[in-house]
């Protein structure tokens, strides 16, 4: 797999984070991830063409929200969420729950 960027922890930026949220179905992926750990690149249950799901996946990944894991040709990501905790505390809590569920 090419190198894709993201930002170290202590570059995370909280209007790039919030930006990234700011779009309901980068929302509803970032919920997936607090709530249930990794989610494959192309969920078979969101109806979101491929090539914007993958813009989705680009802004959350260059704003720091998520780690990307290849698997096969397929690729997993998943939240940075100790990353959040560390840099913005309380945010992912506050945003979806402890168990990922909107509050």
């Amino acid at each position: 797999m090419r190198h894709v960027p993201q930002p170290a922890r202590e570059d995370l930026d909280l209007p790039a984070v919030l930006h990234a949220l700011g779009d309901p179905v980068r929302f509803e992926l970032v919920r997936r991830m607090a709530s249930g750990g990794e989610v494959a690149c192309s969920p078979d249950d969101l109806d979101v063409p491929r090539s914007t799901l993958s813009n989705h996946w680009r802004i959350l990944r260059e704003a720091g929200l998520t780690v990307t894991r290849p698997e096969g040709k397929a690729r997993c990501m998943s939240l940075r969420r100790d990353d959040l905790d560390a840099r913005f505390p309380g945010l992912v809590d506050t945003l979806f729950g402890r168990a990922g569920e909107p509050v």
